[in-house]
């Protein structure tokens, strides 16, 4: 671990201004760069904590609020620890802000996000990566898929609504993935059934994408999220090992 200073910033997109955090290494030299995709409670400090743990591996790690077209973040007002009772009176604050993001808008803010990364002295030049919790490992898969050329690695967390029944389902984009995927699943996860699991499983397959799709036993939905009820600390401890593994041999 080494060093690490982090900065909130405003980053323009074709729709306006993205608050974000900004985490990477002391040394001022440029390192391959990450996009960190929040999960639905969206940026925060344990957010920040773990843009700053990531950093201080040797990336500069971006942190958008994607929901920022309905104010900067926090936009629902969030307890310092979320409880399952809490959840859902969150939630109410959040769908309509969740639903509004389309596919469309989130790809239109990934070209900027990763065109700031890119200008930035900050990130080293060649393939950068992204890692999504929750909603966010969706965006994670997306933007691996919309920017083949740019990203080389993505991993998603207990992540939520990869395999549905529209025509622009995350695992019906396997075909326009180039780079290495990584899923840690919870077993435990009403968002991602064994069904949903194996079907994402066999659409990556066919399309000879490089994946691992992985089950955690005993952990729920929200696992790596140290200030929710549903944190598990193990977990948690895997999820970081096996992203370190794969930004390491991709970028």
């Amino acid at each position: 671990m080494t060093n690490v200073q982090g900065v909130s910033l405003g980053l323009p997109t074709p729709d306006g201004t993205a608050d974000a955090y900004l985490a990477h290494p002391g040394d001022g030299a440029p390192h391959p760069g990450v996009l960190l995709y929040m999960d639905a409670f969206g940026l925060r400090p344990s957010l920040e904590a773990m843009a700053r743990r990531l950093a201080g591996h040797g990336y500069t790690v971006l942190v958008p609020n994607v929901f920022y077209r309905a104010g900067r973040a926090p936009v629902a007002e969030l307890p310092t620890y979320i409880k399952p009772a809490e959840r859902p009176e969150i939630f109410a604050q959040l769908g309509p802000i969740i639903q509004a993001l389309t596919p469309e808008a989130a790809m239109r803010d990934a070209g900027a996000y990763l065109d700031w990364l890119a200008a930035s002295p900050l990130v080293a030049n060649g393939p950068m990566g992204t890692t999504g919790y929750c909603m966010g490992g969706a965006l994670a898969v997306r933007t691996a898929a919309a920017f083949p050329d740019r990203i080389a690695a993505a991993a998603a967390f207990h992540t939520s609504r990869m395999v549905t029944d529209a025509e622009d389902s995350p695992h019906r984009l396997a075909d326009h993935i180039t780079a290495e995927l990584y899923f840690g699943h919870a077993d435990q996860d009403p968002w991602m059934s064994a069904e949903q699991i194996k079907s994402l499983g066999q659409a990556l397959g066919t399309a000879g994408v490089r994946y691992r799709n992985e089950v955690y036993e005993g952990a729920h939905h929200g696992y790596t999220q140290s200030d929710t009820a549903a944190y598990n600390a193990e977990a948690d401890e895997r999820h970081w090992r096996v992203l370190l593994d794969l930004l390491g041999r991709t970028l």
